[in-house]
């Protein structure tokens, strides 16, 4: 038995809920609609098809749509009864609208757009972007051109062939358009603070208990490093001793998969909307969100599974943060932010739209594998101290582990039982005698 789904709607009648849903086909990725069939999918025994019944529905689907779709029809013989199916493809020129309203299709129901969606409809179709044209407010003098040549240097350096001349650059990289600045040009060099690009920041202690805040408001390209440097004042750092030249810094989340989310955070950002960025930093978890949902066409079981097309919210803006060589490759940053977090045995992360939103949620590892990593680790410096210095002391040990005496003394009772290390003579002018560098995992 049929049921309706992202394709299929079914129509006890003609009316003007036949021309929205085949208006939210056109919109999405086609659809066909059954008249004459009830929403459990059984065909309506008094339902009648006139003579020119359909060529009239079809007229009417043709005037009342804008631009005007004229969708293929079919009478079939629907479990022993009559019903006129009209089925229409994905149209080219989108959005297409009924009576001035635009619809599309999620899931089984039809779904208003709103003006944010009728405008990203309207640019996918023309392939372009609301970064790509002339900012209406600022001007070539509310950017600093010091940014734009610091830029300039970093693509040189990447291998890209730039112009001589400033404004000449800005032109052919299409960040002036018809001498008036665009979005993208403005977001990226701007030469003071605005509230266009703000992103707040805070460090809690719980949901209600901020412990510091801050905020920058400054070009795009600058609040990434600022970003970052915010969160590591926030984060814990472990420093690893390995008996080198230089020690080992670990930070509690792999600062990678923190770079790639900060990056995709700012480039994918909904800069039309009045909601600011919020980078929220807990004990145990980030929280990431941003203005601007995902599409309707990607799901977020599509980015875990990296099973999706890259859908740019802003072109201009990824475009020349790939060419900086701040990003790989379109698409692929989700995938990368799993592995790193896999790799460091960190669990998933947690994606979702949120409000008129999107939020991604890093988690820090549990308190049991916290414990036995601090454990594991210093049990290996204590090997690694002996196996430097074997006449090295329990009050030395103490001193440069931090631990305490008894501390100590219990973790050198568990070496011993494991025949890792061995007294060698009395405690005074005695000393450690390491046998294997490698203690066992209780």
């Amino acid at each position: 038995m049929f049921k309706e789904t992202q394709h299929i709607e079914f129509k006890p009648n003609f009316n003007e809920d036949v021309i929205e849903t085949l208006v939210a086909f056109a919109n999405t990725k086609g659809g066909k609609v059954f008249v004459g069939v009830d929403d459990k999918g059984k065909p309506l025994k008094n339902f009648t098809i006139g003579k020119e019944s359909v060529q009239k529905w079809v007229n009417e689907i043709k005037t009342k749509t804008q631009p005007q779709i004229v969708p293929d029809w079919e009478i079939i013989d629907f479990e022993g009864a009559e019903v006129v199916v009209f089925g229409i493809q994905e149209y080219p020129v989108k959005p297409v609208s009924t009576r001035g309203k635009y619809f599309k299709r999620v899931g089984n129901s039809n779904h208003l757009l709103n003006i944010g969606e009728i405008a990203n409809e309207h640019l996918k179709t023309i392939n372009s972007s609301w970064d790509m044209y002339p900012d209406p407010i600022h001007s070539i003098d509310d950017i600093s051109l010091d940014k734009v040549n610091k830029s300039m240097d970093m693509l040189k350096n990447n291998g890209v062939t730039v112009s001589k001349s400033t404004l000449s650059f800005l032109s052919k990289y299409d960040l002036l358009r018809d001498d008036r600045l665009t979005n993208a040009a403005y977001l990226m060099f701007k030469n003071a603070d605005s509230v266009f690009t703000t992103i707040e920041l805070g460090r809690f202690q719980d949901p209600i208990t901020i412990k510091d805040t801050a905020r920058t408001k400054s070009d795009i390209l600058t609040q990434v490093d600022e970003v970052l440097n915010y969160i590591k004042k926030h984060i814990n750092l472990e420093v690893i001793i390995t008996g080198n030249a230089q020690n080992i810094q670990k930070w509690q989340y792999p600062m990678e998969a923190i770079r790639e989310i900060v990056l995709n955070m700012i480039i994918h950002r909904d800069y039309r909307s009045s909601s600011d960025s919020i980078v929220k930093i807990f004990n145990d978890k980030i929280e990431f969100y941003n203005p601007g949902r995902l599409p309707n066409t990607i799901s977020v079981e599509d980015l875990l599974s990296n099973n999706y097309k890259s859908t740019l919210r802003n072109k201009k803006i990824a475009e020349f943060f790939k060419d900086l060589g701040l990003i790989e490759k379109y698409g692929s940053g989700i995938g990368r932010i799993v592995n790193y977090l896999k790799n460091e045995g960190l669990p998933m992360p947690e994606l979702k739209n949120i409000s008129d939103g999107f939020q991604v949620t890093v988690f820090a590892a549990t308190v049991e594998k916290t414990v036995e990593k601090t454990v594991e680790k210093t049990v290996e410096k204590i090997v690694e101290m002996m196996n430097r210095n074997p006449q090295i002391t329990i009050k030395e040990l103490v001193e440069l582990t931090g631990l305490s005496r008894r501390g100590i003394e219990w973790n050198i009772q568990q070496l011993k039982a494991q025949g890792v290390i061995e007294r060698v003579g009395h405690d005074r002018g005695g000393y450690w005698q390491v046998n294997h560098a490698n203690p066992q995992k209780n």
